[in-house]
Formats: C-alpha cells, structure tokens, sequence
C-alpha cells in the first residue's frame, strides 16, 4: 500500500532549529496533501502544518511564524522547518499523506507515519 516514514527528530535546546522530513511511499497516484501533526503525553493529536499539491499551506495557531512547511511533489516528501522550539513543542510528531492510490484516482488513502520523537529541553 502507501507508507510514510519520518526522519529528522531529537533533542533540542530552546530556541533551537530543527527540520523534519517525510517521504511517501508505494502505489500512489497522486497525492493532494501531506501535513504534519504532533501528539504531546496526555493530549490529542493537533495539526502542526499541512500543504496541499498546489503548495497552499495551513499552520497550527501555536506554529505560526516558527514552522515552515515545504514540499518536493517529484520526490514524494514534505519538509518542516522548526524554528525557535519551545519545550511545548516537546511531541512526537507525525506525518500525514492523503491522495489517490492505483493506477486511478478512484481509490482514496490517507496514510501516517510511525511518528519521530522531538524534544526541546536545556
């Protein structure tokens, strides 16, 4: 099927950068958004970043102005940009494909990541 596999998480200082990637993976058609969410201990899974085909984004209210989502169609992978980390981004963060699987756009997915694991502490 589809598989989606983060990569780039660790530990980080406040105030720190870090940057995420995701690629997407087996029979796709084509894929008409990819974004990123993040699950703290004890609370629910939030929208962190999303960008569809034609590069439109949306950010989570707590992002805003720190995380930038970027994305390569031709290669199947979504960027995250962290910039200036706070220890409430401490999550693990996941990955999020959605699209049309096949030979056609007849068949829906929407496919996660097993998620990678950021933490900002001093």
């Amino acid at each position: 099927q589809v598989q989606v596999v983060e990569s780039g998480g660790g530990l980080v200082q406040p105030g720190g950068s870090l940057g995420l990637s995701c690629v997407a993976s087996g029979s796709i058609y084509t894929i008409n958004a990819m974004g990123w969410y993040r699950q703290a201990p004890g609370a629910e899974r939030e929208l962190v970043a999303q960008i569809t085909s034609g590069h439109s984004t949306n950010y989570g209210d707590s992002v805003k102005g720190r995380f930038t989502i970027s994305r390569d169609n031709a290669r199947n992978t979504v960027y995250l940009r962290m910039n200036s980390l706070k220890p409430e981004d401490t999550a693990v963060y996941y990955c999020n494909v959605r699209g049309y699987s096949g030979m056609s756009s007849s068949l829906v997915f929407d496919a996660w990541g097993q998620g990678t694991q950021v933490t900002v502490s001093s």
